[in-house]
């Protein structure tokens, strides 16, 4: 398969396209699909939209966020693409990597995995690397230099984490639910086991709570919306770790706690034009 991205699906939304591509990874050493959302345009027009990019939690591809959030009627207001990557390599036929749905396929954890058996789950390579250089080559209409990040659980921790260690490459950060303490949380103890061994040192630079201490020259606030229903939110979640390292590192920190609300669609659908405004805020 070629590394340049071939489309393999589009539908018009919001006066806007939804389109999908696959490409080969090199980075993965695989076959990925991403989705884009490009905001309404007029053909002759030399417009360039800023970049959102969403990362989705455990089990999801790079459909679920396009089909249920409904971002698209506000990035199409605010003429934002969205970018919608996977959350694993797929098809490499790793022992176990289906075994569960927690760990291996549609669980990469947006991290660069360091043991030999998991070689290839270098998502933080992906997002942070190779997807804008392969937008910013085949895609015209898309402004990558203008960037921002946002994501959902286990996305949710990929954006906080990839926004901390490249504040230079990304105008804002947002997240639904994200799991911001790994290291103390059953999902993060079992992926990190598996994916960079057993030091806990390592664990820590994938890890927004331990990571805010260290890259905390903030201008635009971190904006988090956590449902007090969500069946996650005091095993996995802990986002009160989260808010108290945040006031230690005197990092500005939007975190909205949302009565009734759960860890699904439903909730972000209902939020997620606010984190689209935030964005806007920063990008347009």
């Amino acid at each position: 398969m070629e590394e340049t991205p071939m489309q393999i699906g589009s539908n018009k939304m919001f006066g806007g396209y939804n389109k999908r591509y696959k490409h080969y990874s090199p980075t993965l050493g695989c076959a990925m699909t991403f989705s884009v959302f490009f905001p309404p345009s007029s053909p002759s027009s030399s417009q360039k939209f800023p970049v959102l990019y969403w990362l989705s939690g455990l089990t999801c591809t790079d459909e679920n966020f396009i089909i249920k959030s409904g971002a698209q009627r506000m990035a199409a207001a605010k003429g934002i693409a969205l970018v919608a990557p996977d959350t694993s390599p797929r098809g490499l036929n790793v022992e176990g990597e289906s075994e569960s749905w927690d760990f291996g396929v549609g669980a990469g954890f947006y991290l660069n995995a360091t043991t030999e058996k998991w070689k290839n789950w270098r998502m933080y390579d992906y997002i942070v690397k190779e997807l804008p250089t392969l937008l910013s080559e085949n895609f015209e209409q898309l402004d990558t230099t203008r960037a921002s990040i946002s994501g959902h659980s286990m996305g949710g921790h990929g954006a906080l984490t990839i926004y901390l260690k490249n504040l230079d490459k990304y105008k804002s950060v947002s997240a639904f639910a994200p799991i911001v303490n790994p290291i103390n949380c059953p999902w993060g103890q079992k992926a990190f086991s598996n994916y960079l061994g057993t030091n806990n040192s390592d664990w820590e630079e994938y890890d927004a709570t331990c990571l805010i201490s260290k890259f905390n020259n903030i201008s635009a606030p971190i904006l988090i919306d956590q449902g007090e229903d969500d069946n996650f939110l005091k095993n996995q979640l802990l986002p009160h770790k989260f808010e108290a390292a945040c006031k230690d590192a005197s990092v500005p920190l939007i975190l909205r706690m949302q009565p009734g609300y759960d860890h699904s669609y439903y909730f972000i659908a209902s939020f997620i034009d606010d984190h689209i405004s935030h964005h806007a805020n920063a990008l347009v």
